[in-house]
Order: C-alpha cells, then sequence, then structure tokens
C-alpha cells in the first residue's frame, strides 16, 4: 500500500476509530473536556496530514504538464 494511502487513512481512524476509547469527560486540557480536545487536536492533525500528502503525491509536481 502507497504511504499516500495509509497516511489519507490516519485521520479517519483517529477522530472516529479512537473516539471511544478517549470518550471521557473528567480530565480537562485547556478548558476543553477531553473528547472535544481531542476531536480538535485531529482537525490540526488532519490539516498537517493532507499537506504532507500535497507534498509528496507525484500527480501535483511542477514542470508534468
Amino acid at each position: 500500500m502507497k504511504l499516500i494511502h495509509v497516511l489519507s487513512i490516519l485521520p479517519f481512524i483517529g477522530m472516529l476509530g479512537f473516539l471511544p476509547f478517549v470518550n471521557k469527560a473528567t480530565p480537562f486540557i485547556l478548558g476543553m473536556p477531553f473528547i472535544l480536545f481531542w476531536i480538535v487536536i485531529w482537525v490540526v492533525l488532519t490539516s498537517a496530514i493532507l499537506a504532507i500528502i500535497y507534498k509528496i503525491d507525484p500527480a501535483n509536481r511542477e514542470g508534468d504538464l
């Protein structure tokens, strides 16, 4: 499996796959319940992962027209 495919699956697994395991309201991080913090951190990580995918995707190379 290509690295691009693995990277594109990570946000889905992180945001939805681990929600049952992190479904806790008691620890507060930055004033947010842990589950809300988990979702916010994965939104940020998803943006970073998509930027990495864009950079390493061979279809986005300049001069290939």
